[in-house]
């Protein structure tokens, strides 16, 4: 198995990789954009995409928005995006809920777009927002009283994470009945500079060991979304490609779903990530090596307008 630098494909083999996709499945953060800042150049790439009559979708593991707010961020940008056209794990979230008729309570750790997307499909939820801790750890040990309807625990970024959510959480997961859904298991966001910007996936694992439960991830790179946006979307798995700037979960995604990958160096993943894989040559990396790379989305632009 090999991977290919985009810029460095010749015309003829950039024109059939182009005409061999119908479908385009891009993450956003680190592709599209970092936090608030667009990245130069992806708004040109996305809308050539779509003058070239590909369908595009935005596919984000982020949890802080709601799909209608998502929209709104890539029109600021200069994205023409619809709701129907985003999946973001707040949206999936509900979504993995209403499938199994759920008519009780979630606990959430997470922000107001989870609660959003639960509301918006007539589900009961609590726990959003700083939870105080009043006294000591065993104050609140002795002092809590679980909710008797609570069902589900979803975990997400979290900006108010504390030791009382993790307290209560742990006590409604010591009941095997309560689903334990978790966001997305990316430990890292793309920086805007040189500082760790950890991501969702440090409070589930926290989660996770505390009540000695695994979560159901419901982002990428796990089989809820890829079954759900292939059905979704009535995708052809050999005619979509995966644009993503995470090896761990965007281009896992693709590989998974047979879907062509294409890696932008302009998020999570470095070049000596990439150059490190190739070296090893461990057959358990090749799920995480894309087809194509670049240094980021606007070089497709460039090879696109010249040819």
């Amino acid at each position: 198995m090999s991977t290919k630098q985009l810029t460095s494909l010749s015309k003829d083999s950039f024109e059939s990789l182009l005409n061999s996709i119908d479908v385009v499945l891009s993450d956003c953060d680190g592709v599209l954009w970092k936090e608030n800042d667009v990245i130069t150049g992806s708004p040109d790439t996305v809308n050539k995409f779509v003058e070239l009559k590909k369908k595009f979708f935005y596919i984000t593991n982020n949890n802080t928005r709601t799909r209608p707010e998502f929209v709104e961020k890539c029109k600021e940008f200069g994205y023409k995006a619809t709701p129907d056209e985003i999946v973001c794990t707040s949206f999936l979230a509900a979504v993995y809920l209403k499938e199994r008729q759920f008519k009780k309570t979630a606990y959430v750790i997470g922000s107001n777009a989870i609660g959003k997307e639960l509301e918006d499909v007539g589900i009961k939820h609590c726990g959003i927002g700083p939870d105080l801790m009043e006294g000591d750890e065993l104050d609140l040990v002795k002092g809590f009283k679980p909710e008797s309807d609570i069902g589900a625990v979803i975990i997400g970024f979290d900006k108010y994470f504390s030791y009382p959510k993790l307290l209560k959480a742990t006590t409604y997961l010591a009941d095997p009945d309560v689903y334990f859904i978790g966001t997305n298991c990316d430990t890292d966001r793309p920086s805007p500079n040189t500082n760790k910007y950890p991501g969702s996936g440090c409070f589930i694992r926290a989660l996770e060991v505390a009540s000695n439960r695994s979560a159901t991830m419901v982002g990428k790179p796990e089989t809820f979304l890829s079954e759900y946006i292939i059905k979704k979307y009535n995708l052809n798995p050999e005619r979509t490609l995966m644009i993503g700037d995470n090896l761990k979960t965007d281009i896992l995604l693709g590989k998974r779903c047979g879907f062509k990958t294409l890696l932008v160096l302009s998020g999570v993943t470095t070049k000596s990530e990439i150059e490190s894989i190739i070296a090893s040559r461990q057959i358990q990396d090749n799920l995480m090596l894309p087809d194509y790379y670049t240094n980021q989305l606007s070089d497709v632009f460039h090879v696109l307008s010249n040819n």
